[in-house]
């Protein structure tokens, strides 16, 4: 999952969310050196990920583009389902996207002298080409989708193409979506309950 689902999974705790967002550029054992609160974010969003990856919808999703993409298919699914949670944020959250989404925003401003220089790095431009409300449609994906494809262009990846690749069987990978994201939902909530998340 991408950023909008792991701010979604992260529940009310605003260290649970930190962690949850700066999970990707602390490697290793190098969250240690935070609060035990943020500790579990980090720790929940990787067992989110392992999760997401092994989940038979998520490799079918996947499986279908790994022709064209390769090892960054998954990278591709994760923002595709989010721009389905986004679509449909009411059907998960009772708060509206945009009110959620500047919550969000304002945890992140207040604690950016501890973000890893990575989240530093990409937080300033999620907030002002607003990225998590963006996903929700295709002109905000064009614009994520073009900014990874410069960001890794050594790769060739071809994310430039992605939006194009989510049209062409766009009903498929919102059904696998829709199957996925109830489960995931009810894992977190044991996960969170075995960490003793509050």
């Amino acid at each position: 999952m991408n950023f909008l689902a792991h701010a979604y999974l992260s529940g009310d705790n605003e260290n649970i969310l930190f962690g949850n967002f700066i999970a990707d550029a602390v490697k290793g054992r190098a969250f240690n050196l935070y609060p035990e609160q943020v500790q579990l974010g980090i720790q929940l969003h990787r067992m989110i990920d392992h999760y997401t990856d092994s989940h038979r919808l998520f490799k079918s999703s996947k499986k279908r583009l790994s022709n064209n993409y390769g090892k960054f298919a998954g990278v591709i699914v994760d923002i595709f389902y989010d721009h389905y949670l986004a679509r449909n944020w009411n059907n998960y959250a009772d708060i509206e996207l945009n009110e959620f989404v500047s919550g969000t925003y304002k945890i992140l401003i207040k604690n950016f002298s501890l973000l890893p220089a990575k989240s530093k790095k990409i937080l300033p431009f999620m907030i002002s080409q607003n990225w998590l409300v963006g996903y929700a449609n295709f002109d905000g994906l064009i614009r994520v989708f073009n900014g990874m494809s410069r960001r890794t262009k050594k790769y060739n990846t071809g994310m430039e193409h992605a939006v194009a690749s989510l049209q062409k069987d766009y009903m498929l990978y919102y059904y696998e979506f829709t199957g996925f994201f109830p489960e995931l939902i009810n894992h977190v909530e044991e996960i969170r309950e075995n960490l003793k998340v509050k």
